[in-house]
């Protein structure tokens, strides 16, 4: 089949997310600038430089965790976990401000090292992020889209050596959860590798 997206699909539901996927998700903790926390996952999250590290998540409209990253220029992403799985779903509740994510799905708010929103003390690994750009991307048209992109450099990262196997980080003990389309989940069980190739080779 081919669709073009602007004029609809003809399926039950839009593929478009399922298609894009697995996705990692980021598990965002910030701060505003009157002290209120807040932690919510981001399904449209990842890295996109090594040199400096930075990491993007993407909200879909005006939410707490990009009004306080605004605010404050910090955020923490979290690695969610399999065994965290239910907890970083509960996190994603559309609660009243003020009320705390970390309280309402039992987790522990860690301070963090270099920026002031705390961390998931359960988390396999946590990126301390400062913010150095906020956009809202254009469609074809030029109009700005209703999401939020917040681009943050890694300073500081915390990895429970829980999740080091001969010094590497495990991604298959961590579980690492990734978003797939409609209600659906992924976590990694298997890895495999291969070496780029090289033209003088």
């Amino acid at each position: 089949m081919f669709y073009e997206p602007s004029k609809g699909h003809g399926l039950p539901h839009d593929p478009f997310k399922s298609l894009v996927s697995p996705r990692p998700i980021g598990w965002i903790s910030s701060v505003g600038k009157d002290g209120a926390v807040n932690l919510a996952p981001y399904s449209f999250f990842n890295a996109l430089s090594g040199k400096p590290p930075l990491v993007w998540f993407s909200s879909e409209g005006q939410k707490d965790s990009a009004t306080f990253a605004s605010e404050t220029r910090e955020f923490v992403a979290n690695l969610v976990g399999r065994d965290l799985a239910e907890k970083m779903n509960k996190s994603s509740v559309n609660a009243p401000r003020g009320v705390s994510e970390f309280a309402y799905a039992g987790l522990t708010p860690v301070p963090s090292r270099l920026v002031a929103p705390p961390r998931v003390g359960e988390a396999p690994a946590a990126l301390e992020c400062k913010v150095t750009e906020i956009f809202r991307p254009r469609g074809l048209s030029g109009q700005e889209t209703g999401a939020i992109v917040v681009i943050g450099e890694v300073v500081g990262i915390h990895i429970d050596e829980a999740y080091l196997t001969d010094g590497l980080f495990d991604v298959v003990k961590a579980g690492n959860v990734s978003r797939l389309g409609y209600m659906d989940y992924s976590t990694i069980d298997a890895i495999f590798s291969m070496r780029r190739p090289r033209w003088e080779d």
